[in-house]
């Protein structure tokens, strides 16, 4: 499943990109997101509650970050494991673009998930997604307007 969006941000690229890097942020804007920890710098390890369907699960999880393009681009890699729910793994390319006083946010993203979750079928599972990335955008939006 691949899903990819662009959103524009009220805020210079540099803020921007500091605060996609910010283990607190993110842990605000992740939905269902209960611990955000920063094991290395560039290793994060996650806990995260999701309902997909009628299927709800406590994922616990690791994600890579790659810096690499920084601060117009970076990456980041994932897996997270719900048990008995089953697996989720993926990855985002994010790039940045000034776009006058504020910064326009680009991503693709790609997900697999196996288990209990796959077999509510790809409909399902495709809209929940997409729920998920755009309450994510809309969170990490909000939050840079306020600062």
């Amino acid at each position: 499943m691949e899903l990819s969006d662009e959103i524009r941000i009220n805020a210079p690229l540099n803020a921007v990109y500091a605060a996609l890097n910010d283990p607190e942020v993110l842990k605000q804007c992740i939905p269902g997101c209960e611990e955000l920890t920063q094991v290395s710098e560039d290793q994060l390890e996650a806990k995260v509650v999701l309902k997909i369907g009628p299927v709800k699960a406590k994922f616990g999880g690791e994600v890579t970050l790659d810096r690499d393009g920084a601060p117009h681009a970076f990456s980041l890699a994932g897996q997270g494991n719900g048990g008995a729910a089953g697996f989720a793994k993926g990855g985002a390319d994010v790039v940045l673009e000034e776009d006058g006083d504020g910064t326009l946010l680009r991503y693709t993203a790609k997900a697999d998930v196996g288990g209990k979750i796959a077999q509510l079928g790809s409909r399902l599972i495709q809209s929940t997604a997409k729920k998920l990335s755009g309450k994510f955008f809309e969170s990490f939006a909000t939050l840079m307007d306020a600062e």
